[in-house]
């Protein structure tokens, strides 16, 4: 019988930059759209149907002796595969993905990104199925997290693992590719819900306005986590300075990319606040400071350990969407040169407001497929 893989086994090998080989058995627009990804990882795409008949279709392509590991929607098809692989083919090293990628989409991977000054630390959960970054920062037995996601168990378990106390739930702006998880979380554990009023316009529920040069205090330390008005993503974009050191910058600046302004149908009136933002207000940061993004589109993002991180002199030398002078390329760049649409944004950003409150396997559904929040050059 196949050996199953668990999402966090999977994880451990992706970030670990570890040798990988996936034959994923999904209908191949769906794979072309989506697939697992990593700085180490071979995919082969063979559709179910391909293989019903025999294995032939990848004998030639996969060593038998290989370790395989066999990927589907759900976890069923890619078991039945990889029984074929060895009762057919004579694999002797197969392992059938539990949940397939309906799982590997919600999980989340924690990564400690460093130490603060005054005690505490900070970490990066990496959503590797879906591009998402969010962070924890703990001090003194208490936690604030940002762009927290859906998934709310996962920081419940790792605070509690911790014993620490999650007070702060924040998100740098109304997202639009995913569900946040932060006001539930809030909710569930008696912490203050904080999100950009510029983004509140149409929400549904009670939140606490965090606003340019704003503090929020972590634990009885003097870590702080500092507000910077940043538009051009959305018009409330907001990003946060922790402990002089690290810059939680949202959708605006990725490591490889920049943010892109359309996502609520404001490309041309936000592209301006996008420019000010990237060439001018982080212009007068300290180029030390470590860029911690809300997203990433590339697996060559992914640092040791799995981090994403960058820091921000490098990215003003590195990043092509911060050498484009002339204002009016910079325009195009951001307005035309655009991947689709995140799946279901619009009824993601109603569910942000509060508007709308699907069930949660359509919530799992809406949040399927990779992020789109980035101008790629």
């Amino acid at each position: 019988m196949p050996t199953p893989i668990t999402t966090s086994e999977l994880a451990k090998k992706i970030v670990n930059h570890e040798e990988t080989l996936i034959l994923d058995v999904r209908n191949t627009d769906e794979f072309d759209n989506w697939k697992i990804e990593g700085s180490k990882v071979e995919v082969i795409n063979e559709p179910y149907f391909n293989l019903l008949d025999g294995i032939e279709p990848v004998a030639g392509k996969v060593n038998k002796d290989s370790e395989v590991i066999v990927v589907c929607a759900k976890g069923g098809s890619s078991q039945m595969v990889a029984e074929l692989l060895e009762e057919e083919g004579g694999f002797t090293n197969t392992f059938n993905l539990e949940g397939g990628m309906k799982a590997w989409s919600e999980h989340l991977e924690p990564v400690k990104i460093g130490d603060l000054t005054d005690g505490g630390s900070i970490y990066q959960f990496v959503r590797l199925g879906k591009g998402c970054l969010s962070y924890l920062i703990e001090s003194n037995g208490e936690a604030a997290i940002v762009d927290t996601n859906r998934m709310i168990d996962i920081y419940q378990d790792f605070a509690k693992d911790k014993d620490i106390k999650i007070k702060h739930l924040i998100d740098t702006h109304l997202h639009a590719d995913h569900i946040s998880g932060g006001r539930d979380l809030a909710e569930k554990v008696g912490g203050t819900y904080y999100l950009p009023p510029k983004d509140a316009n149409e929400v549904t529920f009670d939140y606490t306005p965090v606003e340019d040069g704003n503090d929020i205090v972590v634990g009885n330390t003097k870590v702080k986590v500092h507000a910077i008005y940043s538009p051009g993503h959305t018009i409330g974009s907001t990003s946060f300075i922790i402990d002089n050191k690290y810059l939680l910058t949202g959708d605006i600046l990725f490591v490889k990319s920049i943010g892109r302004p359309d996502l609520a149908g404001k490309a041309e009136d936000w592209v301006g606040d996008l420019r000010s933002t990237l060439y001018s207000r982080y212009k007068e940061l300290s180029d030390d400071l470590i860029v911690l993004p809300a997203h990433y589109s590339f697996a060559e993002e992914l640092g040791k350990g799995g981090s994403v991180s960058a820091r921000l002199g490098d990215l003003y030398e590195r990043n092509e969407g911060l050498q484009v002078e002339d204002e009016a390329v910079f325009r195009k760049m951001v307005t035309e040169n655009l991947p689709p649409q995140p799946n279901f944004y619009h009824e993601i950003r109603e569910t942000n407001m509060g508007k709308v409150t699907p069930e949660n396997e359509k919530q799992r559904e809406m949040e399927t497929g990779p992020n789109r929040c980035a101008v790629h050059g």
